[in-house]
């Protein structure tokens, strides 16, 4: 195991959730040293010719990570860890949104927008593209993408939606929170509702904060300023300010955290994939990594048995 890689105990969570291996065929690859591939990229943001020798052939590493992006395998694995992490109490429903914006390299434009047909190992399959689903925008720092996350107390990222560089982060909120979507173990329900909701004053707006009221999730949503001044000098027409508790709000720093624990992949930090769904499937893969390692510290450790003193 080199440098960077999948630990046993972070594999041994990961494989458990993989989809089974196909019977028929030639017998496929080493599954980890696959996914060591997968996450080299991901990490070091090279080219996928230059995947390490050590991981397989570049092109077994590639078809596996588009074919399973075009399949929606990455999503599924990503909610199969949700639903175990519920199921054992980690998640704690106390959720935060926030976005960040990721600048793109010259290699991220020039995708196709009429449409094309990717051929991905044996797997054959039509993707249509337009220009808004690459997530490519220009703004005065150029080409940039911008990632919408939802992530609870325990840093799991619960929604994650991709945009390009310029739109707002309030547009964009009540589609990160329709995608919250975990279902349970047994019967009920998938959870969809978490218990209280922590933003930024970018989220302050009357339309989210009556679409959280809605639904009856409490939030803390600081007021901005103008908003503020205008409802002052409305006098008792411009209505009650909005209740803010300051120490409340002081938990929305593991948003923070988990967007520079995300950004220590490079290929992540600055986009090098040219479709925006393949620069999606990185960041997927990136958001159960360190599920993972959550998981992997969280999990009860076996009893110690005791020393011969003792006995």
């Amino acid at each position: 195991m080199s440098r960077g890689d999948l630990t046993d105990a972070q594999w041994e969570r990961l494989e458990a959730v993989l989809p089974p291996i196909p019977k028929m065929g030639r017998p496929p690859r080493d599954r980890r040293q696959v996914f060591d591939g997968i996450w080299w990229r991901a990490r070091t943001g090279s080219p996928w010719r230059d995947v390490p020798e050590r991981c397989g052939p570049w092109e077994t590493v590639y078809a596996v990570f588009r074919r399973w992006q075009i399949d929606g395998t990455w999503p599924r694995i990503l909610k199969k860890l949700h639903v175990k992490a519920d199921a054992d109490g980690i998640i704690e429903w106390e959720v935060s949104v926030d976005s960040t914006v990721c600048r793109a390299h010259q290699h991220a434009a020039g995708a196709r927008k009429k449409g094309l047909t990717i051929r991905a190992g044996r797997v054959r399959a039509a993707w249509r593209s337009s220009r808004n689903d690459h997530g490519l925008g220009r703004s005065r720092g150029g080409l940039t993408t911008k990632i919408h996350l939802a992530v609870d107390a325990s840093f799991h990222v619960l929604a994650a939606v991709i945009t390009a560089g310029q739109r707002g982060d309030a547009p964009v909120f009540e589609r990160v929170m329709e995608k919250i979507r975990v279902p349970r173990v047994g019967v009920g329900r998938p959870r969809t509702r978490p218990k209280h909701v922590l933003a930024d004053r970018a989220y302050s707006s009357l339309q989210i904060r009556s679409y959280l009221r809605k639904r009856g999730i409490a939030h803390t949503i600081p007021e901005k300023r103008d908003q503020a001044g205008h409802r002052i000098r409305r006098g008792s027409a411009g209505g009650r300010p909005p209740g803010f508790d300051r120490e409340m709000y002081k938990r929305r720093h593991k948003v923070e955290c988990r967007i520079g624990l995300l950004k220590q992949a490079r290929g992540v930090a600055a986009r090098y994939d040219n479709p925006g769904a393949s620069f999606g499937g990185s960041t997927v893969y990136r958001h159960a990594t360190p599920c993972l390692r959550v998981q992997a510290q969280t999990a009860p450790k076996p009893a110690r048995q005791p020393s011969r003193r003792n006995r």
